[in-house]
């Protein structure tokens, strides 16, 4: 195992907590001389904060670990390419690495739609990998939203059911109302 399929492993298991939570599995840790520093997991729906990524979630643990807003030397992994917002993140925390498990074709900012994080018209550029255990990255995805999809379905079905029932006349058991 390469020491990007290690952290990318580790990324893994913060994106698996993020689906526990019924949230768009995406996970991030960063690492700082062998040690990871921050971690993190997209939390959106669960703070209610447009700001929970899992990226910007492992910037702020890793810049009170470091004491400083600026990560030189430090590498992130992520198992989906960044958004916009979290790009710049990357940028603006001085971000030396990033290492991207699977691409993100609808919205990602690091080399899908936009490259922000190697723009050479910034004050910085972030070396990226991109590739990094990407079937694994990519598997909890799908998975995710497959079942996200029937979930959808299923409760979609229960109301059509429920208020058919409703409409008839009966009872929560299905029997005739009175």
């Amino acid at each position: 195992m390469t020491r990007d399929e290690k952290y990318m492993s580790e990324a893994i298991k913060q994106a698996k907590k993020a689906y526990a939570l019924g949230e768009v599995p995406i996970g991030c840790v960063i690492v700082y001389q062998d040690k990871i520093i921050g971690r993190g997991y997209n939390r959106r729906n669960t703070d209610r904060n447009t700001l929970a990524h899992a990226e910007i979630t492992a910037i702020n643990k890793a810049s009170r670990v470091m004491k400083d807003w600026r990560l030189e030397e430090c590498t992130l992994y992520v198992t989906l390419e960044p958004c916009q917002m979290c790009a710049g993140a990357i940028v603006q925390a001085r971000i030396t690495e990033t290492v991207i498990g699977a691409m993100n074709p609808k919205a990602g900012c690091g080399g899908s739609i936009l490259n922000i994080l190697e723009m050479q018209e910034f004050n910085h550029q972030v070396i990226v990998r991109r590739g990094v255990l990407e079937e694994a990255c990519t598997d909890i995805l799908k998975n995710f939203f497959k079942e996200l999809r029937e979930r959808n379905r299923m409760e979609k079905l229960l109301r059509r059911e429920s208020e058919a029932g409703e409409s008839e006349g009966l009872t929560d058991t299905g029997e005739r109302k009175a």
